[in-house]
């Protein structure tokens, strides 16, 4: 996970978002995909990734959470990844709004 935000990081160096913007976008991204592959092949990850990050934006607890919630996933199957990482990712996913 570290080299492709690294990669991001250094394919965003003088352009719009920062590299911090560019690790909040990949641990929604990360979170909402494993949301739709785990439970819900129909779930609007566009959607959650837009409201992940609105809300990483305005509350770096928030921000900390899908942190903590992309790494604890990382590599897990769906299986291990629902037991293990319930705390972890509590509120980050969930109904999403167009």
């Amino acid at each position: 996970m570290n080299r492709i935000v690294l990669g991001l990081c250094a394919l965003l160096a003088g352009g719009v978002l920062s590299c911090g913007e560019a690790d909040k976008l990949f641990d929604c991204q990360s979170v909402c995909d494993r949301y739709k592959t785990c439970f819900d092949s129909s779930y609007d990850v566009g959607s959650c990734r837009r409201q992940c990050k609105l809300k990483a934006d305005a509350d770096e607890a928030y921000q900390r959470k899908a942190d903590a919630c992309e790494k604890c996933i990382d590599n897990k199957s769906c299986a291990a990844a629902t037991f293990t990482c319930a705390t972890e990712c509590a509120g980050i996913v969930g109904p999403t709004k167009g």
